[in-house]
This record gives C-alpha cells, structure tokens and sequence, in this order.
C-alpha cells in the first residue's frame, strides 16, 4: 500500500458527510454558473460586436470586443488578490458568495445596455465596466473553489474533489455553447445582432440569484477556520483579526518559489482552454465557412469530453500522483498541437474529432491543479496564492489567446499562434519535470 493509498478515508470532523458533498455541489453549481456568464461573452461576440464598436469593417468591431473580453482578465489578478484576502480572512464562503454576486451583476448590466446607436461611444464603455466587473468577480472564484474543495475533501480523494470545479467549467461553458446552438437555431442573423444576444445574459442575472443561495447554506472551511484560531493563539489575541497588509506581502513573498510554480503550471492550460475549448466553434465558422449552428453542436460534443474525462482524472491523480498526470497534458499538448491544427477544416466532425483530443488532454491538466495547488502553499495564504497565481496567468496569457488567435490568423501566421502554444507547454514540462510529488502531502 502506497502513502496515498493509506491516508484516512474520513471527512474532516465535525461536519457530515452528507453536508460535506452538498457544500461541493453548491461550490460546483455556482461555478458553472459563472462560467456560463464568463463564456457567453465570446461565444456571442460575433454577433453583438457591431452594436457596441460602430465600424465599416466587421473584422474590425469583433477585435475591439475581444480586446474587452482581454481587458476583463486584466481585472482577474486584482480579483484573484481581493478575493484571496477575503477568503483567508473572512472564510472562504464569504468569499465565495460575494464573487457570483458580482459576475450576475456584470451579466445583468450588458443584458440591458445601450448600444451604439443610442449612446455613441459610451456603448462600449458599459460593456467595458461589465467586463471588468465580471473580471473581478471571476479572479476570486477559482481561488476560492480550488481552496474550499482541497480543504473539505477527504485526503485520499483530494484530487477528485478539488477537480470538480472544472466540472463546473465544463458544465457552465457548454451550457453557454447550447444557448448559442438554440438561439442561432430559432433566430436569424438579423434578429441574433438586433436582441437575441441580451437573451444569455439575462438567463445569467437570473440564476445567479439562485446561485447566490445556495452559497450562502455552505459550511465553513474547518481547515480555514483552525489556522486562523491557531494563529489567533499565536498571537496572544483573543479572537482572530485581520492581518496588516505589510506582514501579509512579507509571507507571500517568502512563498515566491510556490507561487512561481502555479504560474508555469497555469499558462500552457489557460491558452490551450480558451483556443480550443471556448474559441475553435467560432474560428472554425470564421475561418472556414462552417456553419455557426453546427460548427456550435461539434463545439458543445467537444466539451463533453472534457466533462467526462474530469472526474477520472482526477482521480488518477489520487492514485498515480500529480505529476504524471499533468504531464499527459504538456507534453502530449506540446506534441499534438500542430497535428490537431492540420486536422482542423470545414468539416463539422474534424471539429469535433480535433476538439475532443484537446479536451482530453486538457482534463489531464486541469482536474489535479486544485489539489496541488492547496499542497504547494500554506493554508494562512492559500486562496490568496492561489487566485493570484493562477488569475495572473489566465489575464496575461488566456485573456489574449482569442484576440492573438484572430489577428495572427487575419495576417496568415496561425502557426506561429500554434508555436507560441507549443512553447508555454514546453515550460510546463519543465516546471513539472523540477517540482515535487505533492499527492499525500500534510497541509502547512
């Protein structure tokens, strides 16, 4: 029997385990609606872009809007870090709850703004708020969903548990492709640019209520909540309190090498997802012809995939190790990606085929982050390292991916997007060629 094999079966004390898988299902429902609000943006881009970004030139008006799809991640860092603070200082369903808060609002304000032709150039500047306030909501939740679920989670099926947020991805983000699949399926070009594009965003306000919630019923963190009692010993205090800002940047500083490492874990996943998982439908009607309803459906069966694959990933993380099974990904990734390219064409199935490929591949790196992520960084700043770390990444290097995508393509040097994904995979390789086998490991 192996070091993970042998850990404890048991939930941590004090709390059910009925509760516990309820407290993972409410993380998870609320994550997949926030995907949903993050996702519906680029997939309805093309057709909302023009009443936002007034231009002769259709090209033109879908880079701005990507553009503020980008800017939006520039806000992901700065929420990564509020969020953080809060979830190790508040708890982390504190944290959680105010986050989808946020993104509803965000989704509520584009559904009913103004476009073009009836404020001017403010009409970009609402969606461009939207944006941001949605990127800020959006770098919080991850950090605070990987860090609640490692913490509540059994310890020999951390790495499951901690993966069931991307189910939440996957759900959230083919939930938002089947809207596109619906609408452009009832509606014509001209009634999709004239309303039917509100109509996603509208559906998220609203079940972001719901989300809203069922969050507020979670049960806190025990890990979270007897590292801050315990430093509140520490201290002499006699209740927890608030940490000055100068000794927090101390200790993040002194977990530099942690923190590094979620980035070089992350950048490679992040371009890979938003090129393969969100953007290809869309490139593929672009810049093939296909049909959009259709180039949709092979998108959403893509998707699938990674919906699948999630949960066994995970799980062979538990029992093989962390590093293994991230490897599938960056290497095989750094392998593959010119070869899926190739295969890519008109053809709603080689969307599919294609699409499916990169979704495996990116289930073996996305289900076993959340679990080593916990295991690299201490509890006192866990969900700030983590939101940091990875919001960083997802700004500079996800939020850019479809604009880089379009405008390297618009000029003929879609290869050199591909090599560019080649490389960041290439640096993955080598971060989990050097770092440590976390599976098993203690929480610090």
């Amino acid at each position: 029997m192996t070091h993970i094999d042998s850990l404890t079966a048991a939930p941590p004390t004090g709390v059910s385990r009925r509760k516990r898988r309820k407290d993972l299902v409410a993380v998870n429902l609320g994550n997949a609606l926030e995907w949903f609000d993050w996702n519906i943006y680029a997939i309805f881009a093309p057709f909302f872009a023009a009443q936002f970004f007034r231009s002769d030139d259709p090209l033109s008006s879908l880079l701005s809007t990507l553009a503020v799809f980008a800017v939006g991640f520039l806000m992901r860092p700065v929420g990564g870090w509020l969020f953080g603070r809060l979830a190790d200082e508040k708890g982390r369903r504190f944290s959680l709850t105010l986050a989808i808060l946020l993104a509803s609002a965000g989704s509520l304000m584009i559904a009913v703004a103004p476009t073009f032709d009836s404020i001017g150039v403010f009409a970009g500047v609402i969606l461009l708020v939207a944006r941001l306030v949605q990127g800020l909501s959006h770098g919080g939740e991850t950090g605070s969903a990987f860090t609640y679920l490692a913490e509540i989670a059994p310890s020999h099926r951390r790495g499951m548990w901690a993966s069931t947020p991307w189910l939440g991805v996957a759900a959230g983000t083919m939930l938002a492709t089947g809207m596109g699949v619906l609408l452009t399926a009832i509606l014509d070009d001209a009634q999709m640019a004239e309303w039917g594009w509100r109509v996603p965003f509208a559906v998220a306000a609203v079940l972001g209520l719901y989300a809203l919630y069922i969050r507020r019923t979670m049960t806190e963190s025990e890990v979270h909540t007897a590292a801050v009692t315990d430093a509140a010993h520490e201290t002499g205090a006699s209740a927890p309190k608030t940490q000055p800002l100068g000794e927090v940047m101390r200790e993040l500083a002194r977990e530099w090498k942690p923190l590094l490492q979620i980035i070089g874990l992350t950048i490679s996943g992040v371009v890979a997802f938003y090129t393969w998982f969100i953007f290809a439908p869309g490139y593929a009607a672009q810049q093939f012809g296909m049909d959009a309803t259709a180039s949709l459906v092979a998108g959403l069966l893509g998707q699938a995939v990674f919906l699948v694959a999630i949960p066994f990933m995970g799980m062979f993380s538990d029992r093989i190790g962390r590093r293994p099974v991230l490897m599938i990904f960056a290497a095989g990734f750094a392998l593959l990606a010119f070869p899926m390219e190739w295969l890519l064409g008109p053809s709603p199935l080689m969307l599919w085929v294609t699409m499916a490929m990169g979704s495996l591949l990116l289930a073996a790196n996305c289900a076993p982050l959340g679990a080593v992520f916990a295991e690299l960084v201490p509890t006192r700043q866990r969900a700030t390292l983590i939101g940091i770390g990875y919001a960083t990444s997802g700004a500079i290097f996800g939020g850019t991916a479809p604009y880089l995508n379009t405008w390297f393509s618009s000029l003929g040097l879609h290869e050199l997007f591909v090599g560019y994904m080649v490389l960041l995979c290439v640096i993955s390789v080598l971060v989990i060629w050097r770092m440590p086998e976390t599976a098993g490991r203690a929480f610090r």
